[in-house]
């Protein structure tokens, strides 16, 4: 194996700031930084609160909420209920918060709130200091939800999450849905090459 030389590890330095700007959410930063060979390049990137995204199961079944306009893409998308992190909050606390307004689902409600990663995922690691947890939520089977805030439901086997990969255009919320399916589903992906040279993707099962 390679080895990797030891300055590549070490961070680049920050020669100037030369703009920051704030918001609630977010703060842009421009700098100006120093790579290992010496260059000077200009990097743009965004510091940005964590995030949640909470896979709903109950009966057997994900629950998603209705479809919502997202601005970043300027159209309608079907995701599964998410929220950011706010100050002072942890993520166990923000995937409960996020049942509550996008499904109405009480705590009390929650049997089993199940981190599938407990090291945030970043983003998007060039570009954002932003990290993603995911979670299961398993909600007692006879507490009774708003019909209006369960939009559709898929069932919680291979055939529904392989229709819910084709329905969800949320990086995230696939990213989060793939983790789910790799550890309870014994899957582990698949590439087949077809002759007309395309790749297919697809799982196959462990043996």
């Amino acid at each position: 194996m390679a080895k990797i030389p030891s300055h590549t590890n070490q961070p680049w330095r920050v020669q100037d700031r030369f703009l920051e700007l704030h918001s609630r959410w977010i703060t842009l930063i421009g700098e100006h930084l120093q790579d290992h060979q010496g260059e000077i390049l200009e990097y743009w990137r965004i510091e940005k609160t964590d995030s949640v995204i909470v896979l709903p199961i109950q009966n057997g079944q994900f629950l998603l909420p209705p479809s919502s306009y997202r601005p970043g893409v300027g159209q309608v998308t079907l995701d599964f209920p998410g929220g950011r992190v706010s100050e002072g909050q942890t993520s166990e606390e923000a995937a409960i918060t996020t049942l509550k307004r996008e499904l109405g689902i009480e705590a009390a409600n929650i049997t089993q709130l199940i981190p599938l990663n407990t090291e945030g995922w970043a983003v998007n690691s060039s570009f954002s200091n932003q990290k993603l947890y995911g979670f299961v939520a398993h909600i007692h089977s006879i507490s009774t939800l708003f019909p209006k805030a369960i939009a559709t439901t898929y069932p919680v086997n291979a055939a529904g999450a392989h229709q819910l990969l084709q329905d969800l255009n949320c990086l995230q919320c696939r990213a989060v849905l793939l983790e789910w399916a790799m550890l309870n589903l014994s899957l582990h992906p698949a590439i087949t090459v077809q002759n007309s040279g395309q790749c297919e993707f697809g799982s196959v099962p462990d043996a």
